[in-house]
């Protein structure tokens, strides 16, 4: 869930936001649903220079029972302790990530790898995969496959990959470059950017070698149930939990 001024918002490409709701609540009905995880963003905290909202955490972590990873505006270790006080299980880093590779190692050493999850918003570019910082406002000179590399290398515990190029437009996922990071790294690599229908998500586990897909608006918007979806992708032959 991407988190703008308190709301759920969600947008095509990272920009032309529209609200999809109150954050907690949804989340709550994801966890009915029966959702493996959840992913909160506050997506203009880095932009803005804000720390990342710990009330909200708070009530996050008191309205629902399956963990929840929470992202943005977060520099040093001191906002990770923060937010794990607060609820959080694993804390996403990105911008503050590029900028200070060290972040990684520190949050790892401190918390351990299974809390960080580095995540990396990337467009393709001329045929290469270029990272983003700023929720996808800033260009970089990291590339996707090297920075993913370093990024394990460094602790990070799993890879949140959102291909700016497929963001809300519900054509499919990265398939190709999920393959090509799912075969270059051994942690695990969650695939975002692009459900569109069931099949998508059949396609970035089988044809992606995604370990996990991450998914807003067909969500937000009533376009497919979990429940549904997992029971699906169980009669495809890919290995979910069922509630």
């Amino acid at each position: 869930m991407d988190v703008k001024d308190g709301t759920t918002v969600k947008g095509v490409n990272f920009v032309n936001f529209r609200d999809a709701g109150d954050p907690v609540e949804l989340g709550a009905e994801y966890s009915r649903q029966g959702a493996d995880e959840l992913v909160y963003l506050d997506i203009t905290a880095s932009h803005e220079g804000r720390k990342t909202f710990t009330e909200l955490v708070r009530k996050v972590a008191a309205n629902i029972n399956i963990p929840f990873t929470v992202g943005g505006g977060i520099n040093e270790l001191s906002d990770v302790e923060r937010l794990l006080n607060a609820g959080a299980d694993k804390i996403s880093v990105n911008s503050a990530a590029i900028r200070r590779p060290e972040l990684i190692d520190e949050i790892a050493r401190n918390f351990g790898s299974q809390v960080c999850v580095a995540a990396i918003d990337a467009c393709l570019e001329e045929g290469e995969w270029i990272c983003y910082l700023n929720g996808g406002r800033i260009p970089t000179d990291r590339k996707l496959f090297c920075w993913a590399a370093e990024a394990e290398s460094r602790g990070a515990g799993e890879i949140l990959f959102t291909s700016m190029n497929h963001d809300g437009v519900k054509e499919g996922y990265a398939n190709e470059a999920l393959s090509t990071l799912s075969g270059k790294l051994h942690i695990p690599i969650i695939a975002s950017g692009g459900a569109g229908k069931k099949e998508d998500f059949r396609d970035v586990f089988i044809k992606g070698s995604a370990d996990a897909a991450l998914a807003a608006s067909v969500f937000h918007f009533g376009e497919i149930n979990i429940s549904a979806l997992k029971r699906y992708l169980r009669d495809e032959k890919v290995n979910v939990r069922l509630t």
